[in-house]
């Protein structure tokens, strides 16, 4: 098993994995691919930690970072960071393949000094990686009250101290949002892979038997990693 930086020759193979990944999991469909075909040329995106791992030199995984930033009470904007997509081939899932590239890539992240990380995910598994609720830390998520307990907005500080007794709001970058904002150039850029069949299935955000933001006891990310 090897791990390496992504390289402009990996780019279509890693956002078809990314698509196999992600595909009815979230959503119909999915986004993820575009969010990541647009996001290598946005300036929060980080070079360094856009990775690849690779069993004989076959392309199984990939997660990348981008920068982020945490709104403080007096208004000031802190510097954080974030992750995601992290995807895992279809065949290699629930093998423990996305965890190990996941602490291989917060080792290199805490090298680098990146010393917070939020993310929305599932706690039973991220947990597993450091992962904690965010509120546990005072970080506040943007879309939900703030003295909620989020159960799927996650926070890790890497470097010990980093975020000490702050607080703060945290609403994901922009370019997350990407094919919400462009829906017509995303669906240009979906006609370009094969098709493959949407479908609504539990466990997807918005179900209606679903416990919260689309985590039910499915174990969504099962589905990804």
């Amino acid at each position: 098993m090897n791990i390496r930086l992504e390289q402009p020759k990996d780019y279509r193979e890693v956002e078809n994995l990314t698509r196999e990944a992600f595909w009815n999991v979230y959503r119909p469909g999915c986004t993820e691919h575009y969010v990541l075909n647009q996001y290598r040329t946005n300036p929060n995106f980080i070079p360094e930690l856009d990775l690849v791992m690779e069993d004989r030199n076959k392309i199984i995984g990939h997660v990348m970072f981008s920068k982020a930033e945490i709104i403080l009470e007096d208004g000031t904007l802190y510097p954080s960071w974030t992750f995601g997509p992290i995807s895992i081939h279809p065949d290699y899932k629930r093998k423990g393949y996305g965890l190990k590239l996941l602490q291989y890539a917060l080792g290199k992240a805490k090298e680098m000094g990146i010393g917070l990380l939020q993310m929305e995910g599932n706690i039973e598994f991220y947990k597993h990686a450091g992962f904690n609720l965010a509120c546990k830390m005072k970080i506040h998520y943007h879309a939900e009250p703030r003295d909620s307990e989020v159960p799927y907005f996650l926070a890790q500080e890497l470097i010990p101290g980093y975020w000490g007794h702050r607080e703060g709001t945290y609403c994901p970058p922009k370019g997350y949002f990407v094919a919400d904002v462009n829906p017509e150039a995303f669906e240009a850029y979906e006609a370009t892979f094969p098709q493959k069949e949407k479908l609504r299935l539990p466990g997807q955000l918005g179900y209606e038997e679903n416990n919260y933001y689309g985590y039910n006891e499915r174990e969504t990310e099962a589905d990804v990693f």
